[in-house]
């Protein structure tokens, strides 16, 4: 897709709609019809049949070096009378004098050459308004691509000066914080379905320290960083997860839970030494690295360029919390993950496909590319209620969250 850049250096799609110069499509409808009108009162205006009328030859004579305008052709079409059924048709010559002659055609000179021919340049003109009236309907019919920023011009929070700047930041680093989609094979004493059970309980503590979401996509990203570099028995996985989100609440929230919430939590497996001093641990060998772009960052930006509501939101944000609890859902990027979720929530609400130009724009992602990641989506929101992992449905089957996880599955997104 093309591009253009603006005089801040933020990249626009080369199809952007700012506003619209002379007034857009009706502009362009408006001089359709000043030019069929003036063509009109050029070929048809009449002339006296008589040539001893001296005022009507006085009247075409001075026709002879006067440039044919459209309001000159208008003042003749009101001044020659319409007895006469003589029609003439003005032909422009250019003269070296930079003036246009007009020259006057008796039509029925050429009658019985051919009654019905049409001047050559009346053809090209109804075929330029034709071609003109053509463009302005397929414009009309063209998906837009919006600039979902403008609104948030005067609101300094939302940093529009920087955030193209940020989300192409973003795309650059996400790689970094991924982790191997095979890393649990370096595991020996644990699984991936040790995960998914980890992970499931870990959303109903989420849920139940009514925590931020900015802090759940955190505690799932730490823990897998860490599972990649550090070998964790089966009894101490427990307590990864735990000091995780102790750390992803210490990055995010203002009230941060105290340790000994979540040693109650844990029913007291750990102690707060244990706690503590795994937290050592893991800041050791994250490299006190917690400023990693998760899904919950792209999920914001994403749903703001589908112009979502509540509803769509929420059902966004239930498909792509079945797929923290995946372990196979790591072989996606964070941002491919939220384009895919907020897509497939889309064609659940719609019961069709849609994928509009401003999301494909935003996102970078074509409606193919998010094809294998929204058939995933899809099987998981099926077995959602029925599976033995039932944290996530639970959870947006509430009033809170919409009933969010209530809502018919996308199944015909598995029709290849």
């Amino acid at each position: 897709m093309g591009s253009k850049e603006n005089n801040q250096g933020l990249v626009r799609p080369a199809n952007f709609q700012g506003p619209r110069l002379l007034g857009g499509s009706k502009f362009v409808k408006e001089i359709g019809h000043n030019h069929r009108a003036a063509l009109s009162n050029i070929t048809n205006f009449k002339r006296e049949a008589s040539g001893n009328d001296a005022a009507g030859d006085k009247k075409l004579s001075n026709l002879g070096h006067r440039p044919i305008t459209r309001r000159f052709a208008a003042q003749m079409v009101q001044q020659c009378p319409k007895e006469s059924e003589e029609v003439i048709v003005t032909t422009l010559v250019p003269n070296p004098s930079g003036l246009v002659d007009c020259e006057i055609i008796d039509v029925e000179d050429s009658e019985d050459e051919d009654s019905d021919a049409v001047p050559m340049y009346v053809k090209h003109t109804e075929a330029m308004l034709d071609e003109i009236d053509r463009m302005e309907e397929d414009e009309e019919s063209e998906d837009p691509i919006m600039d979902i920023d403008t609104s948030c011009i005067k609101d300094q929070l939302s940093v529009v000066e920087y955030i193209d700047d940020i989300y192409a930041h973003y795309r650059k680093t996400e790689n970094q914080s991924c982790v191997s989609p095979s890393y649990m094979a370096q595991q020996p004493d644990i699984n991936e379905k040790m995960r998914a059970i980890l992970i499931d309980w870990l959303i109903e503590v989420h849920y139940k320290f009514e925590l931020m979401d900015e802090t759940l996509f955190l505690t799932i990203n730490l823990i897998d960083r860490f599972l990649e570099r550090q070998v964790v028995v089966r009894k101490k996985l427990q307590l990864v997860g735990v000091t995780a989100m102790l750390l992803a609440c210490k990055y995010e929230e203002v009230s941060v839970p105290i340790v000994e919430d979540f040693v109650l939590i844990s029913d007291k497996a750990y102690t707060r030494k244990d706690v503590l001093d795994m937290e050592k641990s893991m800041v050791n060998k994250l490299q006190f690295n917690f400023s990693v772009p998760t899904s919950y960052v792209f999920m914001r930006r994403f749903l703001k360029a589908a112009q979502s509501d509540k509803k769509l939101e929420l059902l966004s944000f239930f498909l792509i919390e079945l797929c923290l609890v995946e372990y196979e859902m790591l072989k996606f990027p964070p941002s491919l993950l939220a384009a895919a979720a907020i897509y497939t929530a889309q064609c659940s609400l719609l019961r069709f496909k849609q994928w509009s130009k401003t999301s494909e724009w935003y996102t970078n992602y074509s409606e193919d590319e998010l094809q294998e990641c929204s058939r995933l989506m899809v099987t998981f929101h099926q077995k959602a209620e029925t599976g033995r992992l039932t944290g996530v449905h639970r959870k947006y089957s509430t009033w809170k969250f919409g009933n969010a996880a209530k809502a018919e599955p996308a199944e015909f997104l598995l029709n290849p």
